[in-house]
């Protein structure tokens, strides 16, 4: 979990996720409800609330039940939840098309997805000490924007998108192969997240020799630079998809 995850930013996210939610629908699964800080405001707005997770969520909270399983495969029926909420998950999953295709399949009505906004994987990575291979930092192995989205649910139509955030940050080529150099040591090594090729915690590098001092300082320089030169962008994007036809898809929901 990011290290912004109780900051006024991750609030605004929250919020601008609970007022894309529909309205007037009776049941809704939250994939991936983690500390259920999410799916705890959902019974004001829906009768019925699954919360879901890869091991069933050790808290409990009037009004909703708790479950195990998989986003790729999900122990539901065709159409069981009116809505489906998945926010802060896909970005996680490398079979993502299997997983986008199970959350179509079990909601009714609307899907609504909250994941970050073009995002630079390449900015961040750390090394392994396990396997010595490359992860991205909190484990996110897809990058999105609107056209992705889209392609990952064809069978809906996307009725809304929100932004909420901004950042300038971004990488190049150059400041990456410096940051290897160096033995990446600026990436969030103390996430939750494991490697993503081995599943061994990831351990801070060593400190440094002078030579990966003066390596990694100029790839700070460069990183430095190409941000300021980088447009502004959101740091989040949220998509509401929904069942209607086209033709008949209203701009906004809720």
């Amino acid at each position: 979990m990011s290290a912004i995850s109780h900051s006024a930013i991750e609030q605004e996210r929250i919020a601008d996720l609970i007022r894309l939610l529909p309205r007037g629908r009776g049941s809704i699964l939250d994939v991936g409800a983690r500390d259920g800080r999410i799916t705890q405001l959902l019974p004001r707005h829906f009768r019925e609330v699954t919360a879901l997770d890869l091991e069933r969520p050790a808290w409990e909270s009037p009004g909703i039940r708790t479950v195990a399983g998989n986003a790729c495969n999900l122990d539901f029926p065709d159409a069981s939840f009116d809505c489906v909420l998945c926010s802060e998950v896909i970005e996680h999953i490398p079979a993502v098309e299997q997983a986008c295709r199970e959350l179509a399949r079990v909601a009714r009505h609307e899907v609504v997805i909250g994941v970050p906004f073009r995002q630079d994987l390449r900015l961040g990575q750390m090394r392994c000490r396990s396997c010595g291979k490359l992860s991205p930092p909190y484990g996110h192995v897809n990058r999105f924007d609107e056209r992705r989205l889209a392609d990952l649910f064809p069978d809906l139509v996307a009725v809304q998108h929100s932004y909420v955030g901004e950042t300038r940050e971004a990488t190049n080529h150059l400041a990456v192969w410096l940051a290897r150099l160096a033995g990446n040591p600026d990436g969030p090594y103390d996430q939750q997240e494991p490697c993503i090729h081995c599943g061994a915690r990831l351990v801070r590098p060593e400190p440094l020799g002078l030579t990966a001092r003066l390596t990694r300082k100029a790839g700070v320089v460069i990183e430095r630079v190409q941000s300021s030169w980088t447009p502004p962008r959101a740091r989040w994007i949220h998509a509401v998809f929904s069942r209607r036809s086209r033709a008949a898809a209203p701009t906004a929901i809720g």
